[in-house]
């Protein structure tokens, strides 16, 4: 039994091994974490070099029901740790408890901003993120400040994990191949388990600086607080010349002043 790829679901399944076995090797177990789950794992290419490891507790997610029952018949070490359900939309302290886990996986390019944006909110217990995505995404996810790549992903991800960009991948080890290249990263969280300003509203800053990146942070900031009796040297920057750190700063700066 084989599964067709799907394309509704962003499904492009790997078919070399060895980039199957370069890609599980990334995974650090950062902090000690020896608990994952895999996003998306299809026909388990990469399940199968993840549960290689003895010392990995490998939990895998799956939407589509054809890998669902793949994976009962060819992996059944599983058991029950084979979710079928949606990623986005599951209480994941109530799936995988309060402890740490690792998130990996091949994602699927058409979710995989929002498979990171909701680590994010999980960052308590996600100490690690290793993963492949669209080339593009993932640059952009590790891009640093200056490049016209960097922006709202790049920022928030950095806020709270360290980020490295492991290796491309070509588009032949797909099947179907996809249009465009992949890149692994791999995100460790940072020591920044707290922001010394309101959360909600520093995510508000970031992302009102960025829809308005071609002006400067002053115009940028415009639809969000009243800036004209306020002076901040960052104001006369654009949104991608400004680290996290900057970020912090001007919110905290906002904050005081309003």
């Amino acid at each position: 039994m084989n599964v067709r790829a799907k394309k509704h679901l962003g499904q492009h399944f790997l078919s070399d091994k060895n980039i199957c076995k370069k890609i599980a090797n990334q995974y650090l177990g950062h902090e000690g974490c020896t608990k994952v789950l895999e996003i998306g794992p299809g026909m388990g290419a990469l399940t199968e070099f993840l549960l290689q490891s003895k010392e990995l507790d490998v939990h895998v997610m799956e939407i589509d029901r054809d890998s669902v029952a793949y994976l009962k018949e060819h992996f059944p070490g599983l058991k029950n740790k084979i979710y079928a359900t949606d990623f986005l939309k599951t209480d994941l302290i109530a799936l995988m408890g309060k402890g740490s886990f690792g998130v990996v996986g091949n994602f699927p390019y058409n979710i995989s901003s929002q498979i990171l944006f909701k680590c994010i909110e999980y960052r308590n217990q996600i100490p690690e993120i290793m993963g492949m995505f669209q080339k593009e995404v993932a640059v952009r996810v590790a891009e640093k400040p200056g490049s016209k790549a960097y922006g709202i992903l790049s920022v928030l991800l950095q806020t709270y994990y360290d980020i490295e960009y492991c290796f491309t991948v070509d588009e032949h080890v797909f099947n179907p191949p996809p249009k465009v290249k992949s890149g692994v990263i791999r995100c460790t969280r940072n020591e920044r388990t707290t922001l010394p300003c309101d959360e909600t509203f520093f995510i508000q800053v970031v992302k009102a600086t960025f829809n308005q990146r071609r002006k400067t942070i002053r115009n940028g900031l415009k639809v969000l607080v009243d800036v004209a009796p306020l002076n901040h040297p960052f104001f006369e920057l654009r949104a991608e010349r400004l680290a996290v750190d900057d970020f912090i700063e001007l919110t905290c700066y906002l904050e005081r002043k309003i």
